[in-house]
């Protein structure tokens, strides 16, 4: 029975990642800053983990026990605001936890999977890692360097056996952007400008994952997988010429 570790599992889109994977057989352990809202079982654990802080993440590991077979990096914060006003500790603080978060789960995942010489990655990267969004701070760099984090590990451990992925979810009702979508308005206008006609929902993240873990997606490796249901290849329907 495989183990997958995921960060920010606890809610929203992790949430339903750590749901799909039960269902598929998996044992899970939820790691997040919060995890009063994980109902622990025989096959998932929870446990409290500041993704940037190294030392904390290798106790994290040490905890586990045994090494995970899946690494979902999930866990991500934004501070909204134009990027000229936003306070540099909060411009760090989203670098310290969306990219120096991934690299310090995935290469503590690296050295230990090594060994073994088998192992998946997946992290959780945006459609703001190919164009940016407005009043989005930090968040649009750290996911574009998340995508080329991912792309170096897959180049330099592949041949060890390790694959490294990542998702780029698009309009998704849930998680972070969940209060977004909470004004009818923009929940009318955005699902209007995605080709297939609506947001998108955590499980559909949470089943990119599954596909990608699977022994389906097993020779995908280096990957960016964008799901958002076509948007970020909408320009001339969001902007027709007349």
């Amino acid at each position: 029975m495989k183990l997958a570790l995921v960060t920010g599992g606890a809610a929203g889109i992790g949430a339903a990642i750590t749901s799909a994977l039960l269902a598929r057989g998996y044992r899970v352990a939820v790691a997040d800053a919060s995890i009063e809202a994980v109902a622990v079982s025989d096959r998932l654990t929870a446990h409290m983990c500041d993704v940037s802080d190294g030392s904390a993440v290798t106790a994290l590991f040490d905890t586990l026990g045994e090494v995970p077979d899946l690494v979902v990096n999930n866990a991500g914060i934004v501070r909204f605001g134009a990027l000229a006003d936003i306070a540099l500790a909060d411009f760090r603080r989203v670098v310290e936890v969306n990219l120096m978060g991934v690299f310090a789960v995935t290469s503590e995942a690296v050295r230990r999977m090594l060994p073994r010489g088998s192992g998946h990655v997946v992290s959780l990267t945006s459609i703001n890692a190919y164009g940016p969004g407005p009043g989005s701070g930090a968040y649009p760099a750290t996911k574009s360097a998340v995508l080329q984090l991912m792309r170096q590990f897959a180049m330099e451990y592949g041949p060890s056996g390790l694959r490294f992925n990542s998702i780029a979810p698009g309009f998704i009702d849930g998680g972070m952007s969940a209060p977004i979508y909470a004004d009818p308005k923009v929940r009318a206008s955005r699902s209007a400008g995605v080709p297939l006609g609506r947001l998108g929902t955590p499980e559909d993240i949470a089943n990119a994952v599954c596909f990608l873990d699977s022994d389906e997606g097993g020779y995908i490796n280096g990957h960016d997988l964008v799901v958002d249901g076509g948007v970020t290849h909408a320009v001339l329907k969001n902007l027709p010429r007349t």
